[in-house]
């Protein structure tokens, strides 16, 4: 019990998505370790009738710690909510709900803009007094998990926050740093990332002209449509972002240029034909960069924020690639500060 109500405080504290995950199933594999078949963590992404389930850790019988999921599959490798009963009536009762043959496996819900499900597998029915426990742990789960939703969204679009973009850009390159270093081979002061990730910085035209005509309101449906848009552009894994006001930014990860500007490109047109309720439409004009190493946040803003700064004076509605205007001789090359230099 003392250590049990330890590692619940230590979860309590923690401020880290990752580091939360793991930690409650390390609390649940140690409070029933004769007893746990396999544990898995899922977040349900989605809408409608293509709500999937995306499994982020899990943990099995006679593994010493949970494992992170480490690749990222396509959409329709994930299985579908609806295919699994369990998973669909918890998630549609937001209730606790167990099977009845072999394996026994209940499965804990929480709901909210991302749900969550909790997946146990035992070898025998849960007594009342452990499942109790267990809805106790993931309550407490839930509730660091609600605090963090809290903190590092937007109150309006539900996006990411502007707090929480340094530290994702930090892992995203280190991400793609670890792969050229395993598949490339090249030393990390002379290459470039630019092949995995991609920053992309979104300004609503003439916005003002909204919020002035139309009243605040009306603007800010505009800034949740958008939003809406952005998550059905995009996939479950790269990052959305409101910065505040109109602006929007985005961490994709792609395998070159061109996939990323394509990307971009079928945000900006079903943006520009999407038909807003009273205001009618909008366009969006958008810039982007690689990643690069050594990066720092500001220096990749910066970029992207020169290329969407040309898009808006030369003719507003594009997608523009800083990398792309440089070679062209439209802006100048941004020379970073603090970048590694070899004297000898």
């Amino acid at each position: 019990m003392e250590s049990l109500a330890h590692n619940l405080a230590t979860m309590s504290g923690l401020r880290d998505r990752d580091a939360l995950d793991l930690a409650l199933l390390r609390i649940i594999a140690e409070s029933l370790p004769e007893q746990i078949d396999a544990i898995a963590l899922y977040r349900v992404l989605g809408e409608g009738q293509d709500r999937r389930c995306l499994q982020v850790v899990s943990q099995q019988s006679g593994q010493t710690s949970p494992q992170r999921m480490q690749s990222r599959p396509e959409w329709t490798a994930l299985p579908l909510l609806q295919v699994h009963p369990l998973w669909h009536l918890a998630l549609l009762s937001g209730e606790v709900q167990t099977s009845e043959e072999l394996p026994h496996t209940t499965v804990f819900p929480m709901l909210g803009v991302t749900p969550v499900l909790l997946e146990i597998s035992t070898q025998s029915a849960l007594s009342p007094i452990d499942r109790h426990l267990l809805e106790g742990v993931f309550r407490l789960y839930c509730n660091v998990l609600s605090l963090l939703d809290y903190g590092e969204k937007d109150a309006l679009t539900e996006l990411l926050n502007r707090k929480t973009f340094d530290a994702a850009f930090f892992k995203a390159a280190q991400e793609q740093d670890q792969a050229h270093d395993k598949h490339l081979g090249q030393e990390r002061r002379t290459r470039s990332t630019s092949d995995g990730a991609w920053l992309a910085v979104l300004d609503i035209d003439h916005f003002k002209r909204v919020n002035d005509n139309y009243g605040h309101l009306i603007g800010d449906e505009v800034l949740l449509l958008v939003a809406r848009i952005m998550r059905s552009c995009f996939r479950y894994y790269d990052q959305l972002y409101r910065f505040g006001g109109e602006e929007f930014v985005i961490l994709l990860r792609c395998d070159a240029s061109d996939d990323a500007k394509a990307g971009l490109e079928r945000l900006r047109t079903t943006i520009e034909g999407y038909r807003f309720p009273q205001v009618g439409n909008i366009t969006v004009s958008i810039g982007m960069s690689d990643l690069t190493s050594n990066d720092i946040p500001s220096q990749a803003f910066g970029r992207a924020d020169k290329a969407v700064y040309y898009a808006k004076t030369h003719g507003r509605n594009q997608v523009c690639s800083y990398r792309d205007l440089v070679a062209q001789g439209e802006i100048v090359e941004q020379v970073n500060e603090g970048m590694d230099v070899d004297l000898f």
